[in-house]
């Protein structure tokens, strides 16, 4: 087999061995060692079927190195018979992420990119988004490029290996799902509903997606309120709501962080002043709230999902009781309607965290049994392994550059990498009216 040109762009940035090859084994016998049971007098005759399900198993950088060996194994990305292999296998679930350099106008969590606006940003000069997907497990980090995102949208949910997009515009809100990792687009139908800057809550399963958008209604060209919510539905049974599930908000409600957490069926999200948590039955159409522990002395608290529960990280200031400052995070119990600490963080930890932090706030992202907490400005974010209680600092990512000065901060999601998606295939469907669907309204 000839072997790949490397000068070809992969999805991830790292460092390539360029050397020549003639296909698989002379690959193997460039790396391999002399031990005899890597023999690749024999490797080399593995049969192709078996070749493939190895290769199926490989973690997404290890699988794009192997791209480079020979145009069979490139093309493997775009085989019919390997996705339906790739799809049929159990994997382990990989609880990674990704982060975008971003900025945030006051305590707002929703972004521009492109465009002249003086709010707006962008991750380089040409426009095109980067992100940095970064592997708690073994504390690496790597590039991923977005070259087929339009200008004017912003990342604002991660869900089944699929980032969701959102344009910044005022008005009905365009939005997009990527996969990443191979480079798709896919559109959803235009929101109903004028909005500035709503929450966006997203939920991927191999045979469903579930949108929703919430909060800052346009009731005018120059004023917005926090009024209703619009879901979106299709799934593999041929059902599909395109924005018709409406839902008025509770009172008094505030979506400054822009986020949602999905978890069971519900979508959660920080409401502010006082602090609550909003919650969301996707089925049962309905928002109520869940009130927050401690909420009088609560500091930048957040919500994230971890190993399939709800949990709420904090820092706890009681300036008139003999209570160290601290930061906590909670779960929330099964009867979801009150919470029980789980963690601490260590005091000495946190006297060095709060004085990086200084006063500005932090935010945070779980995924599995990883939490990541973030201080803007400072460059720095800790993790902490839920399963084995353990703290330390996230290592620098080589591609971002914190030059201060409001230039931006790393946010991020949780992100599960996946080299197929064919969930998004149903979306195409919408765009064919021969097919028989049933419509919920």
């Amino acid at each position: 087999m000839e072997a790949f040109p490397p000068s070809l762009p992969f999805p991830f940035s790292y460092m390539l061995n360029t050397a020549t090859s003639a296909g698989p084994s002379a690959f193997l016998a460039n790396t391999i060692s002399s031990d005899p049971w890597m023999d690749p007098r024999i490797w080399s005759r593995l049969p192709r079927q078996l070749l493939d399900r190895v290769i199926a198993f490989l973690p997404p950088p290890a699988f794009f190195r192997a791209r480079c060996v020979c145009k069979r194994w490139y093309g493997l990305l775009f085989t019919n018979a390997f996705l339906e292999l790739y799809l049929h296998l159990t994997h382990r679930k990989r609880h990674w992420f990704v982060f975008f350099k971003l900025k945030s106008p006051k305590n707002s969590f929703v972004y521009k990119n492109g465009g002249s606006s003086s709010s707006s940003i962008s991750s380089n000069t040409t426009n095109i988004w980067e992100g940095y997907l970064y592997d708690p497990y073994e504390l690496a980090w790597y590039k991923l490029t977005f070259p087929l995102v339009p200008s004017g949208f912003s990342p604002s949910a991660s869900s089944g290996g699929l980032i969701c997009w959102v344009s910044v515009e005022a008005g009905p809100k365009s939005l997009f799902l990527s996969n990443p990792i191979v480079g798709s687009l896919t559109q959803l139908p235009p929101t109903l509903r004028s909005r500035l800057c709503p929450s966006i809550g997203l939920s991927v399963t191999p045979t469903s997606i579930d949108v929703t958008v919430a909060g800052d209604d346009m009731i005018s060209p120059y004023a917005v309120k926090n009024l209703t919510s619009e879901s979106f539905h299709i799934d593999g049974g041929g059902f599909f709501s395109l924005w018709g599930i409406n839902s008025s908000l509770p009172r008094l409600c505030s979506f400054e962080s822009g986020r949602m957490v999905h978890l069971h069926g519900r979508q959660y999200s920080m409401n502010y002043s006082p602090f609550s948590v909003l919650a969301y039955d996707v089925v049962e159409n309905n928002w109520w709230k869940i009130q927050a522990p401690m909420r009088r002395f609560l500091r930048f608290p957040s919500l994230v999902e971890s190993s399939g529960k709800l949990l709420l990280v904090a820092a706890v200031e009681k300036n008139r009781l003999n209570v160290p400052k601290s930061l906590r995070i909670w779960g929330l119990q099964s009867c979801g309607t009150t919470w029980f600490e789980m963690e601490r963080m260590p005091q000495q930890l946190y006297v060095q965290f709060a004085t990086l932090e200084n006063g500005n706030g932090f935010h945070c992202v779980g995924h599995g049994e990883f939490i990541i907490i973030i201080i803007p400005g400072s460059g720095k974010a800790l993790q902490f392994d839920m399963e084995n209680k353990l703290w330390q600092w996230v290592p620098p990512c080589p591609y971002f550059q914190y030059g201060g000065g409001g230039d931006g901060d790393l946010h991020g999601f949780a992100y599960e990498p996946r080299l197929a998606t064919p969930v998004t295939v149903l979306l195409d469907q919408l765009t064919n009216p021969f097919q028989s669907f049933g419509v919920v309204n």
